[in-house]
């Protein structure tokens, strides 16, 4: 099940240059958004703990992004 929002992710495709968008495509790409976001944020769990940190920072989450 997906987390994220349908109508947020139809915004974003519109925001791209789409004049339609079906529903499907909406939650195809909510699917792979939400794939990619956990583990950009496995990642940048992984980055605070060796930082000796329990706290994930803005600055983890972006380097977790390059790395992953």
């Amino acid at each position: 099940m997906v987390e994220l929002p349908v109508a947020a992710v139809d915004r974003v495709i519109r925001k791209s240059g789409a004049k339609r968008v079906s529903e499907g495509a909406a939650l195809a790409l909510a699917e792979v958004l939400e794939e990619r976001a956990l583990e950009i944020a496995a990642e940048a769990a992984k980055l605070a703990e060796h930082a000796g940190r329990r706290t994930v920072r803005d600055v983890d989450i972006r380097l977790a992004a390059k790395r992953v």
